[in-house]
């Protein structure tokens, strides 16, 4: 079964979305965890930790879909070839190919 461009995007955006909410959905509930006595069972420094690692994901999700409203999302940053589509469905929001990955 051959998938055309549409579906692909609209399959990659579908998957950003749902990542989105699962990264908002965390935040929310470190949040919570945070104004706890107990710290939801996490240190501070963890629970700080994990809320920075979900903020990333928004921000990173949310340029992605961003990316993908202006025409740009699949397109490397760095060399401007497209990112191969299984790279992307492993890493929806990659902002690079792997060669530009690995340069840094």
């Amino acid at each position: 079964m051959t998938h055309t461009l549409d579906d692909r995007t609209e399959m990659l955006r579908e998957l950003l979305e749902r990542q989105f909410g699962e990264h908002t959905d965390q935040l929310t509930e470190l949040t919570l965890q945070s104004r706890q006595r107990d710290h939801g069972g996490h240190d501070p420094d963890t629970l700080r930790r994990l809320i920075e690692v979900a903020q990333q994901g928004i921000a990173d999700t949310a340029r992605a879909l961003k990316r993908m409203s202006e025409g740009d999302y699949g397109v490397c940053e760095r060399c401007g070839q497209d990112i191969p589509t299984a790279r992307l469905e492993i890493l929806p929001s990659a902002r690079y190919c792997v060669p530009c990955q690995q340069r840094g």
